[in-house]
């Protein structure tokens, strides 16, 4: 059954607030985000690991693209730790496992077919660069057309500008509390502002957030 998958409408979902489901793979649990089909198309989800598990060897034919959030995500390409940004192109292949037990924020099968540059970037030893307004700092990911990619974070009492989304936007809060005109995003919290979206975003506490913009077609 399809999950969230009505690009004309604004979500937002507590991710705390579900329970981890059972893979096909022991150890290995989802909670669901986005979900087009029970194992197949357009998903966005958090996947938990068990220590000592592992997932099935297997080709992303739509593409993959993955944060970790805690713990050590390992696959043929070596291991990634907290904070660690990967793009798995379409056509890669890989056995993820993790020693220790991890958690990663995941997207498959939504990449351009020309976007072919596989990404490893450890975020946690990269430099952040002045944002737009003064508080914000941003750590760009991955630009392709129109899809741009980045860590953003909010110093306490930072307030952005009135803006729309084109191509629309999608938010995952990684610390502290997002915050805009509809309401309070704490941790955990996943969000999508579809095409044409307006809002005024701010943190009053301040927060650390993954943000995607220009992804979603005019048409969705």
């Amino acid at each position: 059954m399809a999950l969230n998958m009505d690009f004309t409408q604004r979500v937002v979902v507590q991710s705390d607030d579900l329970n981890w489901e059972a893979s096909r793979m022991p150890g290995v649990e989802r909670r669901k985000l986005e979900r087009e089909a029970p194992e197949s198309g357009r998903t966005t989800s958090l996947v938990r690991y068990a220590p000592n598990s592992h997932f099935a060897p297997h080709t992303h034919t739509g593409g993959e693209e993955f944060l970790v959030l805690e713990g050590v995500f390992s696959d043929d390409t070596g291991d990634f730790g907290p904070g660690s940004y990967v793009r798995n192109p379409i056509g890669t292949t890989h056995k993820p496992h993790s020693d220790d037990g991890c958690v990663i924020f995941v997207k498959l099968d939504q990449f351009a077919p020309e976007d072919t540059n596989p990404v490893r970037i450890d975020t946690a030893n990269t430099a952040w660069r002045p944002g737009l307004v003064d508080g914000l700092s941003v750590m760009s990911l991955h630009e392709f057309g129109t899809e741009h990619v980045a860590l953003v974070k909010w110093a306490p009492g930072t307030r952005f500008v009135r803006h729309s989304h084109m191509g629309g936007e999608e938010i995952f809060v990684l610390d502290g509390v997002f915050e805009d005109e509809h309401s309070r995003y704490p941790k955990g919290t996943w969000i999508r502002n579809f095409h044409t979206s307006v809002h005024t975003p701010f943190s009053t506490e301040g927060c650390t957030i993954w943000v995607k913009t220009g992804h979603l077609p005019p048409d969705a």
